[in-house]
């Protein structure tokens, strides 16, 4: 087999020859071939969902594909409309950054990426993402078990979820995840009942028990960390565009700028923003547009920074859509879709098996060719430098060789 770092440099009409021809098509190593970073402290890891299911083949566009515009021939972007990367893919014309990124190596398309017997509900399937254990019913989220297994006494501010109500991603056994919107007016929800302990000054209130205990020093985290957020949030001045929407990245790098002791972020493009069943062109794009500028302004403003050699972010969706438009000139809910991994020390290209689209499933959905944890697998070892990842992960996935 050829060697990986030989196969991302080749074209990608080659590559479906040879996979055409029987060889192997999996850009990227394996497990053996990817060296541990030995944990560095510097390095930081941003998950950003696009929830509502993102149509990965109109965001990566097989272009040189004749059956793509066979299944999809009103809502199909031509080679004309699209952002060209290769001889076979092009980007949605809309992703003006992520091409940017993708041609300056620093951007990884993976490919395929799904699990056994996919479930097309948007709760159950985001759940299997988020948890990284499908068909389970697991309880605490896989990066909520990362930070549990990187920082097993739990020290405060050391996982950050961007969002209103809190992921279940970010559930942890030992951490308790910092979850916040609006960073001006970020406080500590609570029931009624709970609200005169919280809110109180710890040396006010006499301890009376241990529950009594745990509200005080709950509240006393709470208060530390609010504190640090909107001091974080006020001193953040930057110059560079994210765009329409910065998808909860601009608080992130916020958060960097003043140096917070977080090595994990959590960001989402919320309310099922990607579920494209009805004229789904313009709007689409839109999306596109929105988190592709997004995701390149974080960039440059992490090298504006200093910090782009130490933050990877990694974009996944819940599903993809099915291979045929529908009646609608839109989408219906379908299987495996790509996932992207930009940083400074990312190995851009292509990884994973492309899959085929002449060999759909039963339900017009693409078969999935690269379990979703693998790419989980290949952050949590090969960027992060934690050894724990098949704990982590409740099973051994094999890693991409993916980062310099």
């Amino acid at each position: 087999m050829a060697d990986p770092e030989h196969l991302i440099g080749q074209t990608r009409r080659s590559l479906l020859q040879a996979g055409a021809a029987g060889a192997v098509l999996a850009i990227g190593g394996g497990v053996h071939a990817q060296t541990l970073t030995g944990g560095d402290p510097n390095r930081i890891l941003v998950v950003l969902e696009l929830s509502g299911g993102n149509d990965g083949l109109n965001t990566v566009v097989p272009y040189a594909d004749d059956a793509y515009y066979r299944l999809r021939p009103t809502i199909g972007q031509r080679k004309s409309a699209i952002r060209v990367i290769d001889d076979h893919f092009g980007f949605n014309g809309g992703m003006t950054g992520f091409e940017r990124l993708f041609k300056d190596g620093k951007l990884a398309i993976v490919h395929g990426c799904g699990y056994e017997n996919p479930s097309f509900s948007h709760f159950t399937s985001m759940a299997y993402w988020q948890t990284a254990a499908p068909n389970s019913g697991e309880a605490y989220g896989w990066v909520g078990r990362l930070a549990d297994a990187m920082a097993p006494s739990a020290p405060p501010n050391y996982l950050v979820n961007i969002s209103a109500i809190q992921s279940l991603a970010v559930r942890a056994e030992k951490h308790t995840p910092i979850v916040f919107s609006n960073p001006d007016s970020f406080t500590r929800d609570a029931f009624v009942q709970e609200k005169a302990v919280l809110t109180a000054s710890p040396q006010a209130v006499p301890v009376g028990n241990p529950s009594q205990q745990y509200l005080l020093d709950l509240a006393k985290s709470a208060s530390q960390s609010s504190t640090l957020i909107r001091e974080a949030w006020s001193s953040y001045r930057s110059p560079i565009d994210y765009g329409f929407n910065d998808l909860g990245l601009r608080r992130v790098a916020a958060m960097i700028a003043a140096k917070m002791p977080a090595r994990l972020y959590y960001t989402a493009y919320a309310n099922n923003a990607f579920d494209t069943h009805v004229v789904q062109t313009d709007q689409h794009q839109r999306l596109l547009t929105y988190t592709s500028d997004a995701v390149a302004g974080f960039m440059q403003d992490m090298q504006r920074l200093g910090r782009a050699n130490d933050v990877t972010l990694v974009a996944f969706s819940e599903f993809g859509r099915r291979v045929p438009e529908n009646t609608s000139q839109g989408t219906d809910h379908g299987a495996a879709g790509p996932m992207f991994v930009v940083g400074g020390r990312v190995k851009g290209g292509h990884y994973g098996q492309i899959p085929s689209l002449t060999a759909l499933d039963a339900g017009d959905n693409l078969k999935y060719t690269t379990d979703f944890r693998r790419v989980y697998a290949t952050l949590i070892g090969g960027w992060l430098g934690q050894p724990g990842a098949p704990a982590i992960l409740k099973g051994n996935f094999d890693r991409f060789e993916m980062f310099a």
